[in-house]
This record gives structure tokens, C-alpha cells and sequence, in this order.
């Protein structure tokens, strides 16, 4: 045999070993966790984990010192993870998820009362008409009275947007996340198609001022600078923006909004297709007062604090990517009030059918109530 072969031959050997020692370490963690459930007693002890830890590093030299360290960490991860699930298997959260899968009735509803944010026109509307047959709308004037609709029981279902391809996170919303209660049911990638309108007999070379909400410029911003002279106003939906120009008196006066929005409010098209992209889409969410889990579910939001120490986060994508869970959105963002905290917010591929992803979920709301769940929902 080649040297090549020889150390590969050593190094299964080896892997062979590691195997049946890593599930003795793993079987001795899964009592220690029984036995903690029993009397109560934390998962984490990490003045024993620093004490380990100095040892591993002074016992491999010098060379693999850090390495080792990364190895442990990892397997105290594992470990821990492990002994949570006893804790976490009956827990109340565990409860509640049940409850709320046994609840939730087998097909979404085709009616239903519904926030959204904006007057006739948005595109709230436009998606709440995509995720609902006949949605009964009530309009609100910002995002936040939608959050609270919801939270009080005003309206069944609230639609908000989180996302566009085009300019990124809807900041106003996430932050808003930070303080309401609330479950995601649903969500919906709409397409998003800008026009440029203005009153009857309105010229694009007379126009002097473009209303919109700041998304609305954002997306645009390319056609607008294209332009000379040009006034930029903001308002609190797009719809609304085109419902400002009609009823104004001005013919230098356009507004930044769907196409329908044209027919709603007698208004006339200057431009068509002005979004700086053509693949413009904005991810709405549906939310609810209550958790909603309907079948077919294969998206789950979460979100929650990290603390502050090295390969924190590491630690947490890790077990994500042991469960080969798809994170399909990380998002950071300043909790209010607090210096260098800051609340990261998670959507992921999985659904609460797969008992690993919800024993997973379980130990993260488990954990000092650092992270909440938003819901597990199917997007269109």
C-alpha cells in the first residue's frame, strides 16, 4: 500500500474509534440530562465547561490548541442540546404547539376580516386579495395600529410587508416585531409594479414633486434621478400617495403607485414599469392573534437575543445545519434601550412535523425566554 493509502486506512481506524467513543459521551450526557430534569437543576455549567476547556488547550500543545477548543465547544453543544430535550419535551411551549396543530382547522380560510395598512389601492390590499378569496378590509394609516388591530382582537388577520428584493428589509416593521405579540400564518411574494401617476392632462416634463412611501422611492430611485429638479414627499402608503395627488389641485404633482390605483382614483398613467427592476417582488406576512400551523407548513420564523461571547452564533448555526435546516433569512437588529444588544431574527426551511425541528424549537424558547416563535406557515 501507498503512504496515501496507509493514512487514510489509520485514518478510519481512527474516525471508527471517535464514532463509538462520541456515542458513550453522548449516551453519559443523555443520563446527566435525566437526571437533571429530575432535580430541577440547569444545563449549563460554565465554570465547568472553562475548566475543560483550559485543560483540552494545555494538553494538545500549542498547534492544536484553538482547534481543540472549537472540537469541545462543539461537542459541550451537542451535549447540551441533548440534555435540554428532556427538559423541553413536556414543557409548556411543547403544550402549546400541540394544542395549537390539534386547533387549526385543515384548509386556510377563504374570508375573513383583515388589517392592512394604507386606503384602496395598496398593495397590502393586492396581497391580502392573493392570500384570502374575500378578505373584509380595514384600513389603517401605519403599521404599527396594524400590529395592534391584530393584538386586540379588532381584526382576525393583519398583512404586513418584511421584505422587498429590491431594497432589502422593511425596517419599520421589523423593529415594530420587537413589541407586539403576534404568530405568522401565511406569507405572499408579490410583484411589484410601479407607475408614475398624476391628474388628467398632467405632462412627465411638468412634473415638479413625486409623492410615495419611502419603499415606493427607494424602488424607483433610479427613474427619479433620471429626472431634473424633482421634489421628493413621502407618505404612509403608496396608495395613500396617489390618493394625496387626486385630491390635489396641482398638474406638477405625481405619485408613485400600483396601476390600480389609477382606476381607484381617476388618475392617469405618465409612466409604466418605473421600479428599478423588473424581478421587484415584496414578501407580505399574514398575522394572527393566535398560532396557526395549517397542513402543508414548510417555513418557520423565529427570533431572539444571542449571548454576548465569541462563536455564539456559530454555535446556534450549528445546530441548525445538524438538522440540515435551511436558513433562508438572517437579519440583525438594535434592541431599543440597550447598548450593543441586538435581537436576530431567523426564517428557516422546516416544518413542526419533523420531531428534531421541534424539539430544537423547544429548547431555544426553552432557554431564558431568549427566543420566540413567530410561527410555521407556507408561503406562496
Amino acid at each position: 500500500m501507498s503512504d496515501l493509502a496507509n493514512a487514510r486506512a489509520e485514518i478510519d481506524r481512527i474516525d471508527a474509534e471517535i464514532l463509538q467513543l462520541f456515542a458513550r459521551r453522548m449516551a453519559a450526557g443523555k443520563t446527566i440530562g435525566k437526571v437533571k430534569a429530575a432535580k430541577n437543576l440547569p444545563i449549563c455549567n460554565p465554570e465547568r465547561e472553562r475548566e475543560i476547556l483550559l485543560n483540552i488547550a494545555e494538553s494538545a500543545g500549542a498547534e492544536l490548541s484553538h482547534s481543540a477548543r472549537i472540537l469541545f465547544s462543539t461537542l459541550f453543544e451537542l451535549s447540551k442540546s441533548l440534555q435540554r430535550r428532556e427538559l423541553v419535551k413536556n414543557s409548556d411551549f411543547a403544550q402549546l404547539l400541540d394544542e395549537a396543530r390539534q386547533a387549526t382547522p385543515e384548509v386556510f380560510p377563504k374570508i375573513a376580516k383583515v388589517a392592512c395598512c394604507g386606503v384602496p389601492g395598496a398593495y397590502a390590499q393586492l396581497a391580502a386579495d392573493k392570500i384570502f378569496e374575500l378578505p373584509d378590509l380595514t384600513y389603517f394609516n401605519d403599521f404599527a395600529a396594524v400590529f395592534s388591530a391584530v393584538e386586540k382582537n379588532l381584526c382576525q388577520y393583519g398583512i404586513l410587508p418584511i421584505e422587498n428584493s429590491t431594497s432589502g428589509t422593511i425596517d419599520q416593521v421589523c423593529d415594530l416585531m420587537l413589541d407586539h405579540k403576534f404568530y405568522i400564518v401565511r406569507s405572499y411574494r408579490l410583484k411589484i409594479r410601479h407607475c408614475l401617476l398624476a391628474k388628467p392632462g398632467t405632462r412627465l416634463a411638468d412634473v415638479k414633486e413625486i409623492i410615495s412611501h419611502e419603499q415606493g422611492l427607494k424602488q424607483c430611485n433610479t427613474f427619479i434621478a433620471g429626472l431634473k429638479n424633482i421634489k421628493r414627499s413621502t407618505a404612509s402608503s403608496t396608495a395613500m400617495a396617489a390618493k394625496t395627488v387626486a385630491e390635489s389641485d396641482r398638474h406638477d404633482f405625481a405619485a408613485i403607485a400600483s396601476p390600480e390605483c389609477a382606476a381607484i382614483y381617476g388618475l392617469e398613467v405618465l409612466q409604466e414599469h418605473i421600479q428599478n427592476r423588473d424581478t421587484n417582488y415584496t414578501r407580505f406576512i399574514c398575522i394572527s392573534r393566535k398560532i396557526e400551523i395549517y397542513p402543508g407548513a414548510d417555513k418557520i420564523s423565529i427570533m431572539g437575543t444571542l449571548p454576548h461571547r465569541p462563536g455564539a452564533l456559530y454555535s446556534l448555526l450549528a445546530r441548525f445545519a445538524v438538522l440540515g435546516v435551511n436558513l433562508t433569512k438572517l437579519e440583525s437588529r438594535p434592541r431599543k434601550g440597550e447598548e450593543f444588544e441586538y435581537m436576530f431574527y431567523f426564517d428557516f426551511e422546516a416544518s413542526l412535523a419533523d420531531p428534531e425541528v421541534r424539539a430544537l424549537l423547544c429548547e431555544l424558547v426553552a432557554e431564558g425566554g431568549k427566543f420566540t416563535f413567530l410561527g410555521n406557515y407556507s408561503e406562496r
